[in-house]
């Protein structure tokens, strides 16, 4: 990475000075590189080597313990400016940011009462070490969450993998789905049941657990050749009797639930991924309709049919990014109804709209798009890929909307 090209992020860069920031790198880095990582099914470690020197893997550690300390609506804007020039790569770094969010700010957010200070004491003291080796040396961390039982995931069921206390540590045995960034991370960051509860204490209590990937036990299986988002390398994870040491609990028995019901807007951050491919596919078809594209000569701006798809596009890009907009400010600990209802409406809108835009993108440009050498087949492969993915899939972010619009948010939970 050129460093007069690239600056470096700090806790004094400005929201703005950070989406700049990562245009730069997706504009005059990622884009490039996109195609050929997609096309070979690779992650983008050339990527991940300049988001940790241009500062942005810290883009979510507090800035206490030496990060940008970005807030939740600058890491949204920064994510989807990524995802404009390489959708696997926004998508993959929300994984390891979540991570950074989860166990700092988020969980700093949560009241704390009396009993919590030894708690929040070893907390600091975990996360500070954690924290130091993703400044220092560039560590990444993984987020799986799906499961072969996906009830888990979409908030219905225990999870299937399971944390057993022993002396010194955990006992990890379990299978995780399309785990992101497998054989890229150096930690893959779970959340498991405590093999010993019972009842309601399965979901209530389950621990947040970062698995090394040197952990005995330890396996990545099964292969990876999808349709789309190819370059997150999402394959499956296998835990057999994993040793895992106590500084590697991220986070206390039970905080999980606790986040999960304070911070909602925590399972949203999946959309500004799609959001950004969305951006992506508006920008290119009015680039390859004005005959500024490399390779395409003359403009076919003036015909009107092509005036009409892209005025229809406009109206879904604008459908979505007013509700990004609003649902990423709104977002916080505790929020009202109306604001979790709208970060569902967020959530399936900007997901379906992606698919959308980008087949209409397709239709407009023509035949010539459908190759390779242009990235338009590839956002719309990636685009499809939103509305399947937990735990706010399209059907459930639906579904929640419609019960949650006719019972009460209580209700609407059993």
């Amino acid at each position: 990475m050129s460093s007069n090209i690239i600056t470096k992020a700090t806790a004094d860069s400005t929201p703005d000075e950070l989406v700049a920031l990562a245009k730069r790198l997706g504009k005059e880095l990622f884009a490039d590189r996109a195609a050929e990582y997609d096309r070979k099914a690779e992650f983008p470690t050339e990527n991940y080597k300049d988001l940790h020197a241009a500062g942005l893997l810290a883009l979510t550690i507090p800035s206490e313990y030496g990060g940008v300390g970005a807030s939740y609506e600058t890491y949204c804007r920064v994510s989807a400016e990524l995802g404009r020039w390489c959708g696997a790569t926004a998508l993959t770094l929300n994984m390891h940011a979540q991570t950074m969010f989860w166990t700092g700010a988020m969980y700093d957010d949560l009241v704390q009462d009396d009993e919590d200070k030894e708690a929040r004491k070893q907390q600091n003291e975990r996360r500070a070490k954690l924290y130091r080796e993703v400044i220092e040396e560039g560590a990444i961390f993984a987020q799986p969450f799906s499961e072969p039982n996906t009830a888990a995931a979409a908030g219905k069921a225990p999870f299937g993998t399971t944390a057993r206390k022993v002396e010194g540590g955990w006992i990890v045995n379990g299978l995780k789905h399309f785990a992101s960034l497998s054989g890229a991370a150096k930690y893959y960051s779970m959340i498991c049941t405590i093999e010993t509860d019972e009842g309601d204490a399965r979901s209530k209590n389950a621990v947040y657990i970062c698995v090394p990937a040197d952990a005995e036990g330890f396996e990545i299986i099964g292969d990876w050749d999808p349709v789309g988002m190819r370059a997150t390398v999402s394959r499956g994870l296998k835990m057999t009797e994993a040793f895992v040491p106590d500084d590697l609990a991220l986070l206390p028995p039970g905080t999980y639930y606790r986040l999960a019901l304070t911070w909602p807007h925590m399972f949203f951050t999946l959309s500004p991924s799609y959001m950004g491919i969305s951006q992506g596919a508006f920008d290119f078809t009015i680039a390859y309709l004005r005959g500024e594209v490399p390779g395409v000569h003359g403009t076919m701006r003036d015909i009107p049919v092509k005036q009409h798809s892209v005025a229809q596009m406009r109206l879904k890009l604008e459908q979505s990014l007013a509700l990004f907009e609003t649902t990423i400010a709104q977002a916080g600990p505790s929020p009202s109804k109306t604001e979790q209802m709208r970060a569902y409406a967020a959530q399936y809108t900007i997901m379906e709209n992606a698919q959308e835009i980008c087949a209409l993108a397709l239709r407009t440009c023509g035949g010539r798009t459908l190759l390779k050498s242009f990235p338009l087949e590839r956002m719309y492969r990636e685009s499809r890929c939103g509305s399947l993915m937990l735990p706010w899939t399209a059907e459930i972010a639906e579904q929640r909307l419609g019960v949650e619009s006719l019972y009460n948010a209580q209700l609407a939970n059993h």
